[in-house]
């Protein structure tokens, strides 16, 4: 992006944030925003509205606020400034593309908003704040209702919703003992996907259907995507995870931590948790429930 672009989508960003913070506020019905990526199925399938009925039909991509269409930008600023708002699931806090619109809900929290975070969780990239971040860059305290994917964090622990996902009832034939998923960015370093070239590969851009299908032929997973490590964990995998955010240390049940050069090593060395999806399953029913209390759905 060259720097008159740069310029151009930061007064857009700004201004829009600006039209939602100096508008009236109401809590008409509900919004659920959270980033709507189909190249990213972690990211598109991690938000409630896909699970519940209640939502369905009522989703909005945090990024719209930055879109060069004069249209969806309005249409982001009318949405959020009329309904009350559902933030989640991913990794909204302590993320650079999210400070700007993640400030900008707390403070609609003073304009009588009501507002739900739903499994959203840190996502620092430095490798220094690996295990170590013990605050987020909003006060979760202020918001209505907090469920937050990090076990150790402040806020109720809610796991992320997808795994009230009917895909994961299904059974599945292991026929690899090694099955490799790359996150997207992944995919363009060679150096990493020629080391496994000769073992079952997989990645977050491709569908649900296939890549729950694929973890489920696996018996060890090796991944550096947030969400395979999840579900493979949902789905009693051996998991091997390499981190590439802090989102990857907070999960209630820890996988093995590893790098691509060294994961091979840890093979069948990883736990698996019997009974986590319906666990997570009834964490996030019990949470739904308190949710629509709260914004009277």
């Amino acid at each position: 992006m060259n720097i008159f672009k740069s310029i151009k989508r930061n007064l857009i960003k700004r201004s829009v944030i600006h039209s939602i913070l100096e508008a009236e506020q109401h809590n008409n019905d509900v919004i659920n925003i959270h980033r709507i990526d189909k190249k990213n199925i972690g990211d598109f399938y991690c938000a409630p509205h896909h699970y519940f009925d209640v939502l369905k039909g009522k989703s909005l991509d945090i990024f719209d606020y930055k879109s060069e269409d004069k249209e969806v930008r309005n249409h982001f600023i009318n949405e959020i400034s009329e309904r009350s708002l559902i933030i989640g699931g991913g990794g909204l806090l302590n993320r650079d593309g999210f400070v700007m619109q993640m400030k900008m809900f707390e403070k609609l929290t003073t304009k009588g908003k009501k507002i739900v975070l739903w499994g959203v969780g840190h996502n620092e990239k430095s490798p220094k704040t690996y295990g170590k971040v013990s605050k987020y860059n909003i006060d979760i305290n202020k918001f209505g209702l907090v469920g937050t994917r990090d076990y150790n964090m402040p806020g109720e622990y809610v796991p992320c919703v997808s795994c009230m996902h009917p895909i994961f009832d299904q059974k599945f034939e292991v026929k690899n003992e090694v099955g490799v998923v790359f996150h997207k960015d992944t995919l363009k370093k060679e150096s990493i996907t020629k080391k496994y070239q000769n073992f079952a590969t997989s990645s977050n851009t491709t569908n649900l259907e296939d890549l729950i299908a694929f973890i489920g032929s696996s018996d060890n997973i090796i991944t550096d995507s947030y969400h395979t490590m999840y579900w493979a964990m949902l789905m009693e995998k051996k998991v091997i995870a390499i981190p590439n955010s802090s989102k990857f240390y907070d999960f209630k049940h820890q996988p093995i931590i590893s790098t691509f050069d060294e994961a091979l090593h840890h093979l069948n060395k990883g736990t698996t948790y019997g009974g986590l999806l319906e666990e997570c399953r009834a964490t996030n029913i019990k949470f739904a429930e308190k949710a629509f209390n709260y914004l009277n759905l």
